[in-house]
């Protein structure tokens, strides 16, 4: 049995975090139930987006990373990146926080798995 969480109960107890916060969670893309992979998109007032994704360590764990981050110059490039990615590949979730410091609520995600 694997230690992973399905990732439709890892989305939802995130959104369920944001929210009892007092912030905003919102799916932008459900991917596959159990082993989708999970993209959360951190934003402070709907700006300044950064994209976090699980990677593999060399220690065989996966930890949270910046991905990407949006350009004020160029913001569309960052909705791009994300719309590519889900082509790309059909079982990814894409999560959406809007709330202070974002960041605090995927560091709660853990690691493992």
């Amino acid at each position: 049995m694997s230690e992973r969480l399905p990732a439709h109960l890892e989305a939802a107890g995130l959104i369920r975090s944001v929210e009892a916060a007092g912030g905003f969670a919102v799916v932008l893309a459900k991917g596959e139930r159990d082993a989708g992979t999970i993209l959360v998109v951190c934003l402070e007032n709907g700006a300044n987006a950064r994209l976090y994704e699980r990677m593999p360590q060399r220690d065989g764990t996966r930890s949270w990373v910046l991905a990407r981050s949006e350009d004020p110059e160029n913001p569309l490039d960052f909705s791009e990146y994300c719309q590519r990615r889900k082509r790309q590949d059909p079982d990814l979730w894409i999560i959406e926080l809007d709330i202070a410091n974002a960041e605090q609520f995927i560091d709660g995600l853990g690691t493992s798995g």
